[in-house]
C-alpha cells in the first residue's frame, strides 16, 4: 500500500500598510517603548486598514504562495484558514477567498485554535491529504486581531497586530516525496486554562464580538513547559532529535518565550527565526509569516528540517516537524 507525504511547495505572506510604532502607541496608552522591548521583543505590528478584513490578509498571501509555488488556483481542492477574527459568523471566511481566488472544485473551512491556529490547520490539512480527500491545499493562518483589542488596555494591546500567511501543501507519493514533506505533529487541548487567555464576547454569550483578556503572567509561566512538551514529542515521534533541527520557527508572542524554549534545547539564536519585532503578535499568522520571511530571504531551503509550534487561547497547542 502507497503512502502519501504533504510536500510544501510554496509559501506567501501579506501584512497591512499601516505600521503602529512603540512610540506611536505612547500617545494611546500609558507605556513606553523601552517597557514593550524589554518585556516583549517587540517594536511595532501592522494594523488593517478601514474596510480591510481578514478575507483580503488572506486573499493576498494565498495568491503569494499560489505564485511561489508555481501553481495555478484551479488546482487547488482544499482550503483550511485558521482564524479568531472571521469576517462573519458564518459563512467561513475560507469560502470567501475561495470564491476571490477563483476556486469552484474541492471544499474550504475555518479553523478555530487561535494562536495554535496554523499547527492544527497544517496537521488537518495534511491528514485530509493523506487520506485522499484532496491532492493540493492552501493553509492559511490569517487575523485582524486590531478589532477585539481594548486599545485601552496597555498589557494587551500592545502586544497584537494584523497579518497573514499561506503555505500551498501537495499530495505527493512517498517514494517521489525525497524525505520531503510533513514529518510527525503533535497537538494538544486543555480547558482548564480558558480563562488565562479568552475574548470576552461571542454569537451565544453576549452578541457582540468582545475584547481580548489575558493574564500574561500566567500564560508565560505555563507556555514553555507545555511547548516543550509537544516538541519533544514531535522529534521522537520522527526519530529525530533536537540537534537534527535546521530551523525552530515558533509562534511569534514574546520573545522572552522564543529564546526560554530555545534555551530548553540548546538550540542556537542562528537556528531560530523571529519576527516579532517588526510583526508582533499576529495569532495564527505568526508561524506562516515567518516562514515565508525565512523562506524568501534564504534561511530555509529544501531539505532543510524545520520545527514550528505554537500556544494559543483555550489552552491550545501543539507542534509540527516538516523536511522542506
Amino acid at each position: 500500500m502507497s503512502s502519501v507525504r504533504s510536500v510544501v511547495r510554496g509559501t506567501g505572506s501579506y501584512l497591512p500598510a499601516r505600521v503602529l510604532t512603540n512610540a506611536a502607541m505612547e500617545s494611546m496608552v500609558a507605556t513606553s517603548d523601552a517597557w514593550i522591548r524589554q518585556r516583549t521583543g517587540i517594536g511595532a505590528r501592522h494594523i488593517a486598514a478601514e474596510g480591510e478584513y481578514t478575507s483580503d490578509l488572506a486573499t493576498a498571501a494565498a495568491k503569494a504562495a499560489l505564485e511561489s509555488a508555481g501553481i495555478d488556483a484551479s488546482e487547488i481542492d482544499l482550503i483550511v484558514l485558521a482564524t479568531a477574527t472571521p469576517d462573519l459568523t458564518f459563512p467561513a471566511t475560507a469560502v470567501t477567498v475561495q470564491e476571490r481566488l477563483g476556486i469552484e472544485q474541492g471544499f474550504a473551512f475555518d479553523l478555530q485554535a487561535v494562536c495554535s491556529g496554523f499547527v492544527y490547520a497544517l496537521t488537518n490539512a495534511d491528514a485530509l491529504l493523506k487520506a485522499g480527500q484532496a491532492k493540493k491545499a492552501l493553509v492559511i493562518g490569517a487575523e485582524t486581531f486590531s478589532r477585539i483589542l481594548d486599545w485601552s488596555d496597555r498589557t494587551t494591546c500592545v502586544l497584537f497586530g494584523d497579518g497573514a500567511g499561506a503555505v500551498v501543501l501537495e499530495a505527493v507519493e512517498e517514494s517521489e516525496a525525497g524525505g520531503r514533506g510533513l514529518l510527525s505533529c503533535d497537538l494538544r487541548a486543555d480547558g482548564r486554562f480558558r480563562d488565562k487567555l479568552y475574548v470576552d464576547g461571542g454569537p451565544s454569550t453576549t452578541q457582540t464580538a468582545g475584547h481580548l483578556r489575558m493574564e500574561g503572567r500566567e500564560v508565560f509561566k505555563q507556555a514553555v513547559g507545555l511547548v516543550h512538551g509537544v516538541v519533544e514529542r514531535t522529534l521522537q515521534k520522527a526519530g529525530v532529535t533536537a540537534d537534527d533541527l535546521d530551523w525552530f520557527v515558533p509562534h511569534q508572542a514574546n520573545r522572552r518565550i522564543i529564546d526560554a524554549t530555545a534555551r530548553k534545547f540548546d538550540w542556537p539564536e542562528e537556528k531560530i527565526v523571529v519576527t516579532v519585532e517588526g510583526h508582533g503578535n499576529t495569532s495564527a499568522a505568526s508561524i506562516p509569516l515567518a516562514l515565508d520571511v525565512a523562506v524568501r530571504d534564504g534561511r530555509i531551503k529544501q531539505g532543510d528540517l524545520v520545527l514550528v509550534e505554537a500556544l494559543g487561547g483555550g489552552f491550545t497547542w501543539g507542534a509540527a516537524l516538516v523536511r522542506w
